[in-house]
């Protein structure tokens, strides 16, 4: 095939020679020649534009030349064609500033999105437990009783261990301060105060989101993996149901459980180390005991328990629904998982704080 061209070849007509070579060029393996021996003007455009049409030709199998150009433009058609190398362009560098609020507003979008997938899941857990009263039938007592077993009665070692720690170091440690002003007493009323409304809830809360909420990720995501999921749904069950449901109502159940055993266990040792380092025998520890805490001091470490089970809970669960089909997802949403739960009992801990603090109690 020939093709003749002629004519100021340059950047001002460009854009109109490009759709005619595209138009008349052949799309199979034709030869092809141009015949340049008419071009009046010639530009590095234009020459790319010539050099652009051989290299396309040439690609598609066919052979492709020129002829009739004068020596000076055909000069330029082999520098463009030594020239036609791939080069990497360095990504355009942006300001410290500018780079830090970025990654803000990155930051604040994914948690703006986070905060609203949970909030449309834990209305999801209430409509499927409102169907679940409404037909107790469809309630899973068998797996309820078995996280149950899983999340609470398993979790009493690690639980009851951490807090008696806890109770022994906060009394060795009240009573190193306490003592330089004679007041060592006065250990009985930090350990029960510390203890029954902040200490023992908020680790109790910790431990089982790191041990239960990622286990939740972790059994539904291989379930989600294994795509046992996919089954039950093929199979008319609901996974709300049948997976998320009883683990939500088991930690519900237990956490408040294993919150009184936690404060049980860190008052027993925090007298232990009155006992011994203070001389404060059980029985006055006790008397003490009575006049530092009020009802309330009791009844704000339990009031929290249930609404940390919930958060560890609905997160665990989610995580878990979210892993996609591979092994790393699982660990990635496992992580996240527990970082969340977490930061979640530690927020809504402190807002708790604040508001019994504002109303008195």
């Amino acid at each position: 095939m020939l093709l003749q061209a002629g004519g100021h070849w340059d950047a001002s007509n460009v854009t109109h020679l490009d759709r005619l070579l595209r138009s008349v060029t052949p799309k199979d393996t034709v030869p092809l020649t141009l015949d340049l021996g008419q071009v009046e003007r010639l530009d590095t455009a234009g020459a790319w534009l010539l050099y652009r049409t051989l290299k396309e030709s040439r690609e598609r199998g066919g052979k492709a030349d020129y002829a009739g150009l004068s020596p000076a433009y055909a000069a330029m058609l082999e520098t463009v064609a030594a020239n036609d190398q791939p080069c990497e362009i360095e990504p355009p560098q942006s300001l410290a500033l500018i780079a830090v609020l970025d990654h803000l507003g990155k930051g604040a979008i994914d948690v703006a999105e986070e905060a609203k997938q949970q909030i449309a899941f834990l209305g999801l857990i209430l409509v499927t437990l409102a169907g679940s009263l409404r037909h107790p039938s469809r309630l899973r007592l068998v797996p309820l009783v078995y996280h149950m077993e899983k999340v609470g009665f398993n979790a009493l070692p690690i639980v009851g261990l951490i807090s008696f720690l806890i109770g022994v170091v906060l009394a060795y440690q009240g009573a190193t301060q306490l003592q330089r002003f004679g007041a060592e007493i006065f250990v009985v009323n930090l350990i029960s105060v510390s203890v029954l409304r902040e200490i023992a809830i908020l680790l109790t809360a910790i431990v089982v989101a790191g041990r239960s909420g990622s286990a939740f990720t972790a059994e539904i995501g291989s379930m989600v993996v294994n795509e046992e999921v996919d089954a039950m749904r093929t199979l008319g069950l609901d996974p709300m149901e049948v997976l998320v449901l009883p683990r939500v109502l088991a930690l519900v159940i237990t956490l408040p459980l294993l919150a009184f055993f936690a404060d049980m266990m860190g008052l027993f040792g925090g007298m232990l180390m009155c006992w011994g380092a203070l001389d404060i025998s059980p029985s006055l520890f006790l008397e003490r005991l009575q006049g530092a805490l009020s009802p309330w001091s009791f009844w704000v470490g339990m009031i929290k328990a249930p609404v940390f089970a919930f958060l560890i809970a609905t997160v665990g669960c989610l995580e878990g629904l979210r892993v996609t089909r591979s092994a790393e997802s699982v660990g990635q949403q496992t992580t996240r998982s527990v970082v969340t739960g977490i930061f979640l009992v530690i927020v809504v801990d402190a807002i708790f704080s604040i508001f019994f603090a504002t109303v008195g109690v």
